[in-house]
């Protein structure tokens, strides 16, 4: 008899991780706990999904303004610096900005409009289309936008992003000027001394200003790569993936994290017998239909993951089969002639009409947007995800000939 059931996804809530705290020690003790208490097992291939901001957590992973801003003097040279294409979010990067005009006597900020990388809109596409605007070529200064748009507030936080941005610039001490434009060579009339703010683009906009005559570049991956006056830091991603903690502080993306997962990983093969699989998830990679907005603003989903999750899933699409394969057949015969597909598909269905329509990711980033979702970024207390049931298909529990 084959298993009734697919993927089944658990938050597990966990105690209010501090720093300091064995992080490894504690995911163990809480999953065990959470199967003893609700009467679930666990078995070879689960998967056990740990949030990146806990994982920081542990790891005392925090920066101040004043750290920040000293690595941007030290690494730019504290007078003129453009920013290009940093994201809307105050979460995100309103702390950062802070630290960064802290370290500069002037501050130009490129935006990206009508909406910023992860879809955060300045103005709608419709009010642009309507203004006669080819985002594409066309340069604005502070003045023409406020001319043509306003004060345009963001859908859901009802903040003017604009006027936030300049006004965290002027409070931490620097000049501010503001410019509109979607290519990264914009600001260089302005200023040449540069620090792309990009995620997923930063290597692209770098190239772009090195090869126009850029002085110097950096990314938000050189701001403290390294600790600064004894802060936190990330080796590999440095400012990037930042969140606020406090006014005055940041939590950078963790360190180190294919250890913890390793760890995590014979902690619970010792204690249950079971190979489990083991991951760190950021944000998921999904999109809100309405607001536009990539939830990416972490630079991976998931910084480190044990080596069972490496790859893509090899997956036929059933809808495909039992129209074209099998369309003959129906009921207890067509689902018996599927199955015997499943065992007999092959390891590398890349490129085949029956794999058409599955999902094209990685295991990892599918998985950290189940998670995501699974564990949101509120009030649930549930930074750890168990997911049972990944890795099963249609033919799990059923012999080759069932």
């Amino acid at each position: 008899m084959g298993r009734h059931l697919g993927t089944v996804v658990r938050g597990i809530r966990a105690p209010i991780i501090r720093s300091g705290d064995d992080l490894a020690q504690i995911v163990v003790d809480t999953l065990l706990g959470a199967a003893q208490a609700e009467g679930f097992r666990l078995g070879d291939r689960d998967v056990v999904a740990v949030t990146e901001a806990v994982v920081a957590r542990a790891q005392g992973n925090y920066a101040t303004v004043e750290q920040i801003a000293a690595d941007v003097r030290d690494k730019l040279g504290g007078t003129s610096i453009g920013l290009v294409f940093p994201i809307l979010s105050r979460n995100r990067f309103s702390v950062c900005l802070r630290g960064i005009a802290q370290g500069a006597q002037k501050i130009v900020l490129l935006l990206k409009y009508p909406a910023d990388e992860v879809g955060n809109q300045l103005i709608s596409w419709e009010t642009l289309d309507a203004a006669g605007l080819d985002p594409q070529h066309q340069v604005l200064t502070l003045e023409h936008y406020r001319e043509m748009f306003g004060k345009a507030k963001h859908l859901f936080t009802g903040i003017d992003y604009v006027t936030y941005y300049e006004e965290l610039i002027c409070n931490a001490g620097a000049c501010a000027e503001i410019i509109f434009a979607n290519d990264p060579r914009a600001i260089l009339p302005y200023t040449r001394q540069v620090l792309c703010c990009d995620i997923h683009s930063r290597e692209r906009s770098k190239r772009l200003l090195q090869e126009a005559g850029a002085d110097q570049v950096c990314l938000l991956t050189d701001i403290l790569n390294s600790p600064v006056d004894g802060s936190g830091y990330n080796s590999i991603y440095g400012l990037l993936g930042a969140n606020l903690a406090t006014e005055n502080t940041v939590k950078l993306f963790p360190n180190n994290c294919q250890t913890f997962v390793e760890e995590v990983q014979k902690e619970l093969r010792r204690r249950t017998g079971s190979q489990i699989e083991v991951m760190v998830y950021g944000d998921g990679a999904f999109k809100d239909p309405v607001g536009q907005i990539w939830e990416l603003a972490d630079p991976v989903v998931s910084p480190a993951y044990t080596a069972g999750l490496g790859g893509t899933p090899n997956e036929v699409k059933l809808k495909y089969l039992a129209d074209n394969n099998f369309a003959d057949l129906s009921g207890a015969e067509l689902q018996s002639a599927i199955r015997q597909y499943i065992h007999g598909k092959g390891e590398d269905l890349t490129g085949k009409m029956d794999a058409q329509g599955t999902t094209p990711r990685r295991i990892t980033d599918l998985l950290g947007s189940l998670c995501d979702l699974t564990s949101g970024s509120g009030d649930k207390g549930t930074p750890i995800v168990l997911i049972q049931g990944y890795f099963d298909n249609y033919a799990s529990g059923f012999a080759a000939g069932d």
